[in-house]
């Protein structure tokens, strides 16, 4: 029988689709701008995929669940039917404090996992208590999620906790990294390493950190992309532009001040709307139709959607049509990337990706690459 910690941070994410890039210290801005919940249906879209192996294949699966109260785990453990002993009790609003609380409890109780939906700030709290004295693994839920604990969706979480118990799985150390959220959103990419935390070794469903690609040719690619793309631009057509720094040097191409860490939309030589949250860009969208989305992966990971972009929800990607999207990268981060990874967070979006098995990628000027994508469990 192993012992699993459980835990949701309920406001993972929020900051995402409001363009706030994270949540750290600005959650009541992001409630104003009409940002809801997403960690719980994160959390809930792994543990329904749980119970639907348990039913289907009707298998065991020796797990003795420990968690915190309501929406901090309770709640979604017990709509799917497992039965938790509910160790830490939050109050009505939750924040760090609680998470790590909680894993004090944990620690004590002497669980063999603890498995948390969350985004790197969860990461880096949580290991700020654990350290390297038991594994974790993470949900995504986050707007960022650069360190090494992560699955690369929700219901790939299953996997591995399957595999985990039927002691297939080694342990290994993975990076716990995470931005600076203030400076992020001044537009500073301002990354760090927290430590090297313990977390199951597998190699196609846990994400990599991310990494940083440099060399005395990247800029040169970035020009080559930028040359390109300036002469395909088409008068009368919407552009989301992503973040990252490939797409800066876009902007740079298209004489554009384009921000650095957000979506920024273009429309006959200029900007029309800077850092945008989901909101607007569906305002937007909604007024034109001709429209295209350019985004870039993040190194190692592969993630074209999902990570870092959040404001490019489903309805927004559904408004531009899946046909429409354009991914550029240089030659040399993309050697790195065997697939391009989907997680819309809509099953149904997912599908769309998977039964289109490959994108085309722009990795010079009049240069393409061909990438599978990859969408976990579909």
């Amino acid at each position: 029988m192993y012992t699993f910690g459980f835990l949701i941070n309920p406001i993972a994410g929020m900051g995402g689709k409001v363009g706030l890039k994270g949540t750290d210290g600005v959650l009541d801005e992001a409630i104003n701008r009409g940002a809801e919940p997403v960690a719980e249906k994160r959390a809930s879209e792994s543990v329904q995929r749980i119970r639907e192996i348990l039913t289907t294949y009707d298998r065991e699966f020796p797990v003795r669940w420990l968690t915190c109260s309501g929406v901090m785990g309770e709640d979604t453990l017990v709509v799917h039917g497992f039965l938790p002993e509910m160790i830490y009790r939050s109050g009505e609003s939750t924040a760090a404090e609680d998470t790590q609380h909680a894993c004090k409890k944990f620690m004590e109780a002497g669980v063999d996992l603890i498995v948390f939906c969350g985004g790197d700030g969860t990461a880096r709290d949580i290991y700020e208590v654990i350290g390297e004295t038991i594994p974790m693994l993470g949900i995504p839920a986050g707007v960022k999620m650069h360190s090494g604990v992560f699955c690369v969706t929700p219901r790939a979480v299953s996997e591995v906790l399957f595999a985990f118990v039927d002691d297939q799985l080694d342990i290994c150390e993975a990076e716990i990294m995470d931005l600076d959220e203030e400076r992020y959103r001044k537009g500073e990419w301002t990354i760090a390493l927290h430590g090297l935390a313990k977390t199951p070794c597998e190699g196609t469903y846990i994400q990599s950190a991310k990494m940083m690609i440099r060399g005395p040719s990247e800029q040169e690619a970035k020009e080559e992309i930028a040359d390109h793309l300036a002469e395909e631009i088409e008068n009368d057509t919407i552009y989301l532009l992503g973040p990252g720094g490939t797409l800066g040097t876009v902007g740079k191409k298209l004489g554009v001040d384009k921000t650095l860490l957000g979506i920024d939309v273009f429309l006959n030589g200029r900007l029309i709307a800077k850092d945008a949250n989901e909101k607007e860009l569906l305002s937007i969208l909604s007024q034109h139709e001709k429209k295209k989305i350019i985004v870039s992966p993040i190194g190692a990971q592969g993630f074209i959607l999902g990570r870092g972009n959040l404001q490019l929800s489903p309805d927004v990607i559904r408004s531009v049509g899946v046909e429409n999207l354009i991914v550029v990268s240089t030659s040399s981060k993309l050697r790195g990337i065997p697939f391009l990874r989907v997680d819309t967070g809509d099953p149904a979006l997912d599908k769309v990706f998977a039964e289109k098995k490959y994108l085309s990628v722009l990795i010079g000027y009049h240069t393409t690459a061909l990438r599978k994508i990859a969408v976990p469990n579909l």
